[in-house]
């Protein structure tokens, strides 16, 4: 596939992608979905999301995810890496977010943008790294300008020569470096950053998600 052919796939895909944005944005203004789409973020490093989202879904709809100890959300996690750890970084994100009566929404939308709630949530919350953050801001509205730097986009983005090669390691230096050429490519394409991801990630996987 080249640019061309990226920029009618967009075109057979863009309601669809722009339905999911909406979903996106929905998600910002209910307190316990933003927490959802937190909990999934944490799940994910090294993961697969599909994965990530049904265990979330199964710990929602059983009210683990709001109520349960760290060692019974583990016992929900044999299929998803690092469980032990993310567990403890649920219930740890539940106290802080959720068990405090916190408007979540308010909340992030109290620093002046969204670059600002991103090295906040990096700092503060344990278990999210730059593409979680980054993941996390555009499931619930406020991610548009950010990559989402997993293994499906980096391969694309080496597919169209945005860059030389996958690093070995995703340093936060490179995670930056990579995410300004990828906004760049973004703007070549004349496809917005947030849909981009998504396509890249529905041409990848042959199907949308999140």
């Amino acid at each position: 596939m080249d640019l061309e052919e990226l920029k009618n796939f967009y075109g057979s895909k863009k309601a669809d992608i722009q339905a999911r944005l909406e979903d996106f944005e929905q998600n910002g203004k209910d307190n316990k979905k933003i927490f959802l789409e937190l909990c999934f973020c944490l799940c994910t490093p090294r993961s697969s999301a599909v994965k990530c989202d049904r265990i979330v879904k199964q710990l929602a709809s059983n009210g683990l995810l709001f109520k349960g100890t760290a060692e019974e959300i583990r016992k929900y996690m044999d299929d998803i890496s690092f469980p032990d750890e993310k567990a403890k970084y649920v219930v740890q994100a539940r106290g802080r977010f959720m068990d405090t009566k916190v408007n979540f929404n308010d909340f992030l939308k109290k620093f002046l943008s969204p670059a600002g709630a991103r090295e906040w949530l990096i700092k503060n919350v344990n278990g999210l790294g730059r593409k979680e953050a980054s993941h996390f801001l555009r499931n619930i509205g406020l991610g548009k300008e950010f990559a989402i730097l997993d293994v499906h986009i980096m391969r694309n983005l080496k597919w169209f020569n945005v860059i030389d090669e996958i690093p070995e390691q995703l340093t936060d230096k490179k995670y930056l470096e990579i995410e300004a050429k990828m906004k760049k490519f973004s703007k070549d394409a004349g496809i917005p950053l947030n849909a981009l991801d998504l396509l890249l990630w529905s041409k990848e996987t042959g199907f949308l998600f999140k």
